[in-house]
């Protein structure tokens, strides 16, 4: 019979909080050949995003150049990026 032996690890908080710093953000970019309609769909459909805080998005990217549309881990970032960017939108992970 074998035992298993568990072994406890702790982190500092600066441990802690440098983890939390590895969420990466989803960013949309303003370009020349989309339609407001067309980010507001993407938007509501992909996000879950209401109508007016899609509104609110497009016209940030509009005014702005862009818009952190999305925050977490690099993995889920990287598929809405991909499903985005086949909509034709300009999206880069930060």
């Amino acid at each position: 019979m074998s035992t298993t032996e568990t072994q406890e690890q702790t982190f500092t908080l600066e441990e802690l909080l440098a983890g939390f710093k590895e969420l990466h953000r989803l960013i949309l970019w303003n370009d020349d050949h989309n339609t407001f309609d067309h980010v507001i769909n993407c938007m509501i459909k992909y996000l879950d995003y209401t109508e007016q805080q899609a509104e609110r998005i497009a016209w940030k990217v509009h005014n702005e150049g862009k818009c952190a549309v999305l925050e977490g881990s690099f993995t889920e970032v990287e598929v809405y990026r991909k499903i985005l960017q086949q909509e034709g939108l300009t999206v880069s992970v930060d």
